[in-house]
């Protein structure tokens, strides 16, 4: 499964370079959509007043003004990713859906590594993954 990684910034929805520890890389991203009334454009959010709208709930077509809600547009997406896995140190390439997922009570997409099937957390920025708690017997 050969990824398409891409050119531009402008291509993606979503785009991380991370890394993992203890030894790990992630490289993640999410292309744009084409518009699937007149395919001939990437669906993004609407521009107001020359600048993009952050916190849109539509996404829309720049050629045809097409709009689709945001949650079916981004349940349509897929997340790929080419990695470094953290578990097994082995190189891979991986796909999953665009939706975050509780891993360990954070909010994270999680990629399954094709080699030891390990799960890799992409949480947000700055947002740790708890720790279990061990019972100790006194």
């Amino acid at each position: 499964m050969a990824l398409e990684i891409p050119e531009s910034m402008d291509d993606c929805l979503y785009f991380t370079n991370r890394t993992l520890e203890p030894k790990g890389q992630i490289l993640a991203w999410v292309h744009k959509k084409q518009c699937p009334k007149c395919k001939s454009a990437k669906m993004g959010k609407p521009i107001e007043k020359g600048k993009v709208k952050i916190r849109a709930t539509v996404y829309v077509c720049p050629s045809c003004g097409f709009e689709e809600d945001k949650k079916t547009h981004e349940e349509s997406l897929k997340m790929e990713a080419q990695y470094t896995c953290p578990h097994c140190e082995k190189e891979g390439e991986s796909s999953t859906i665009y939706k975050r997922n509780s891993f360990q009570g954070v909010p994270a997409f999680v990629i399954e590594c094709q080699h030891c099937k390990g799960l890799i957390p992409l949480t947000k920025k700055l947002k740790n993954i708890k720790e279990k708690k061990s019972k100790a017997k006194k």
